[in-house]
């Protein structure tokens, strides 16, 4: 159980490393690609994720309704532009300018983290 926080941190790591390197305007705000990089920014993300994202989604939840679910993916492109701009705070990445690419970027961290989730064994199932 306590090992759950380093394989959810590495899932991430991978997630936005496979954004950042499959969108090409992710590479210019990530300027030193370091696996050390990739942590903190993969540990900004979490948090903000743990910290932000039911706020967000209580206070969204009619729009939610209203579009099926399809406004996640809205609420994705949000928390994914803020983890930049908290890494752009503490001199790890660069803001992104461009919403296509935030949304991109958080498409793929979203793909890649249901892949690698659907891979490695939680213990929950025999």
């Amino acid at each position: 159980m306590e090992s759950l926080w380093i394989v959810r941190l590495a899932v991430n790591a991978v997630a936005l490393y496979a954004a950042i390197y499959f969108v090409p305007g992710l590479q210019a705000a990530v300027p030193n690609q370091s696996w050390v990089t990739y942590v903190v920014l993969a540990l900004i993300f979490g948090l903000v994720n743990l910290l932000i994202r039911p706020i967000l989604k209580l206070v969204t939840c009619p729009f939610y309704i209203l579009t099926l679910g399809l406004f996640s993916l809205i609420v994705n492109t949000l928390l994914f532009k803020l983890t930049f701009w908290i890494g752009n705070q503490f001199g790890v990445t660069n803001l992104i300018n461009n919403w296509v690419d935030a949304f991109l970027g958080a498409l793929v961290v979203s793909i890649v983290s249901m892949l690698l989730y659907a891979v490695i064994p939680d213990g929950k199932r025999s």
